[in-house]
């Protein structure tokens, strides 16, 4: 079984939301959870189901982490040869994904391709 490769994603500032938001947990056994749950992930890619990954819409899915009362998403895709992009994550509070959290997902995807679109030509 081939390894996924898993990629923060930069925007063109330079800046990695899904990667800031990790270092940005304050709750250890979290961020643990999370990176733990990242490593699956890497192995298992798109055959990772419930309960530590959902598909949102639109070629989104989510991580899931839950420690206590804290829970966590990380929002991601999957792109060409095996690679995953992870967009952006936060802590969720609501039944609901945040709809913003969805929409910066997709538009960071819709970047992530044009961007790779423009190399490969």
């Amino acid at each position: 079984m081939q390894e996924f490769e898993v990629i923060f994603y930069e925007k063109d500032d330079g800046a990695m939301p899904a990667k800031e938001f990790l270092f940005s947990l304050e709750n250890k056994k979290l961020k643990a959870k999370i990176l733990k749950t990242i490593s699956m992930l890497q192995t298992n890619g798109n055959s990772l189901r419930e309960p530590y990954s959902k598909y949102l819409e639109d070629g989104i899915f989510e991580l899931r982490a839950k420690v206590g009362s804290d829970i966590s998403r990380v929002l991601y895709f999957f792109f060409v040869g095996n690679k995953i992009i992870l967009t952006n994550g936060f802590i969720k509070k609501s039944q609901k994904t945040p709809k913003e959290e969805l929409e910066k997902a997709k538009q960071y995807r819709k970047e992530y391709f044009y961007r790779e679109d423009d190399v490969n030509e």
